[in-house]
């Protein structure tokens, strides 16, 4: 199956295509895609994911996949949730959204959150969508640990690891990060087709 990753976002896309690259699922390069702007603003995970699937299956007539991810934290009533990447606003940076995250998280005792991430794959001519969804539950740091992986990578504990996603190699993040569990869910889903 030849494949469009619906995301403009390099960081995004180079994890989605290390999990997924297998024999049976051809990406096809970035540079070979025709990129489009998506306004996400979808109330869940998995509308955003969807909304983007079915923008670049449209606009490259080839099954797109698209991912919507985020951090749910407890104390903040689950945010920064959907507005994740624009947490501290339109234009911010990681840098900001995680000065944000430990200014809203200074003195709170519960530190605990999860990763979230709905996947949509559309394919063109067809009405259904291709859904998983993976999450990994984790702890908040109170400051940045570690310069691998992005977003709020720095400032995520993950028990299982036994370190930050920032510490992880890509490998170790992806065997139980909540991209990687969605990939993995929705490469069974397309098994059952």
């Amino acid at each position: 199956m030849r494949l469009v990753i619906a995301s403009n976002n390099l960081r995004k896309r180079r994890e989605i295509e290390a999990i997924l690259g297998t024999p049976r699922i051809n990406i096809v390069p970035a540079e070979q895609t025709r990129f489009i702007e998506v306004v996400e603003d979808g109330d869940t995970f998995a509308a955003n994911a969807e909304k983007k699937a079915r923008a670049f299956a449209g606009a490259n007539g080839l099954p797109a996949l698209a991912d919507d991810s985020g951090l749910m934290v407890e104390a903040l009533g689950g945010a920064p949730g959907v507005y994740s990447s624009r947490y501290a606003g339109e234009t911010a940076s990681d840098a900001d959204n995680n000065d944000k995250l430990i200014r809203e998280m200074q003195g709170v005792k519960n530190r605990k959150a999860s990763f979230v991430c709905a996947l949509c794959l559309i394919i063109p001519g067809e009405n259904e969508a291709i859904t998983a969804e993976g999450h990994v539950d984790g702890l908040i740091l109170e400051v940045p640990d570690g310069v691998a992986g992005f977003g709020y990578d720095p400032l995520f504990y993950c028990p299982e690891l036994g370190k930050s996603f920032a510490r992880a190699t890509a490998e170790e993040k992806a065997s139980v990060s909540h991209r990687g569990r969605a990939l993995r869910n929705m490469v069974e889903n397309l098994g059952k087709l």
